[in-house]
């Protein structure tokens, strides 16, 4: 397999799914959607995917070989979902009460 691939498996593979969540992520709630919530969006799935694709390189260069060659790509695709899922959960519930905050204010 090429290294490269090999490397960013865990990405390509997640890529569909993380897509329809952050489609979710994306337009709900449908209001408000001003400039501000636009570039907090556009910056939490940006962050959230550098997140991820850091998790993983970090796992193939520290996953102990011991455990066979598959344990990278296992260790990388566990670890990077659930930072990916980590940071859109956390910006989820910031963009939720500062809108809220906005909203009462």
């Amino acid at each position: 397999m090429n290294s490269a691939v090999e490397l960013n498996l865990a990405l390509i593979l997640f890529l569909p799914w993380f897509l329809i969540l952050g489609v979710l992520y994306w337009v709900y709630p449908r209001q408000p959607r001003h400039a501000a919530r636009v570039l907090f969006d556009i910056a939490a799935l940006v962050l959230s995917v550098v997140a991820f694709v850091w998790s993983i390189h970090w796992s193939h260069a520290n996953a102990d070989l011991r455990y066979g060659r598959m344990w990278p790509q296992v260790l990388a695709t566990a670890l990077g979902y659930g930072v990916w899922l980590g940071v859109m959960t956390l910006a989820f519930f910031v963009r939720r009460g500062w809108l809220r905050r906005r909203a009462q204010g």
